[in-house]
């Protein structure tokens, strides 16, 4: 997994507008309810990843984990020996399209190792983001779908469940996060009044506060994650005006304030 590393690393000093994540740490994060968007693919390249509430599923170095859209998941990501390192890349429900659906039911995720083509695809994606168009990364995004699929992974296709109403306001939410997303906006362009909008969410046990706070949030925690930018402007790019009502309700929703997350990336 060593020369993945390499490449990946290379790929993100070149470059910051990139089809894929890096999310690497030097020390155990232990993160609760990250809200998963899209369908999302995790390489985990060093160190090992657990999912749930008591870690009951376990993603060791040189296998990967897809996860469906969820509104909320809990992760531990923990360094083995140098560091936990991983490449995220997400996906838009078009580009299982192509695929061949399975009847099986939906799926939270499925695990997998990173066979040799698997290995190799990534690489060329991670390389080929640094100079190609988006269309092309779109056509080498499917393309490990592909991989995934004529690995053995036939019903690929059923981690991609329907968004329900909640997801879909929260996706748009951090589609724009500069926005102010007023609920009469919201409602708009889900072509509903603003009325329907809250009773429809109320049934899925949801507000659109609730929900743009969540989606601020996560933009938060990506960047912590990614870049090195300080944590107050953090807060500000998700439309905090109070670095401690950011940390407040940071630690509120993931279980770690900003700076012990901006801890557990440096090395002692």
């Amino acid at each position: 997994m060593d020369n993945i590393i390499v490449v990946a690393k290379k790929a993100i000093k070149n470059q910051s507008q990139l089809p894929f994540s890096v999310y690497s740490s030097h020390k155990e994060q232990m993160i609760t309810n990250v809200p998963i968007i899209k369908p999302l693919l995790i390489f985990i390249l060093s160190g090992t990843k657990q999912l749930g509430k008591s870690g009951s599923v376990e993603c060791l170095s040189g296998s990967f984990v897809f996860l469906s859209n969820s509104p909320r998941i809990d992760m531990r990501n923990i360094p083995i020996q140098a560091e936990y390192f991983a490449v995220l890349i997400d996906f838009e429900h078009e580009d299982f399209a192509e695929l061949p659906k399975s009847p099986a039911p939906y799926k939270k995720y499925f695990q997998g190792d990173i066979n040799p083509v698997l290995a190799s695809a990534l690489c060329q994606f991670m390389e080929f983001s640094s100079i190609a168009p988006a269309q092309v990364m779109r056509l080498r995004k499917r393309e490990i779908l592909e991989i995934i699929y004529h690995s053995g992974y036939k019903d690929v296709c059923n981690i991609v469940e329907p968004p329900s109403l909640s997801e879909k306001v929260q996706s748009m939410i951090s589609n724009d996060i500069s926005c102010d997303w007023p609920v009469d906006l919201i409602a708009s362009n889900l072509f509903m009044s603003a009325s329907t909008l809250r009773r429809k969410l109320k049934t899925e046990g949801n507000n659109i506060q609730d929900i743009r706070n969540r989606a601020r949030l996560g933009y938060g925690l990506h960047l912590l994650q990614t870049t090195q930018f300080h944590i107050g402007n953090i807060a500000e790019q998700c439309g905090y005006q109070s670095q401690s009502r950011f940390t407040e309700q940071f630690k509120l929703l993931f279980g770690m304030t900003p700076r012990e997350i901006r801890k557990t990336k440096m090395l002692d």
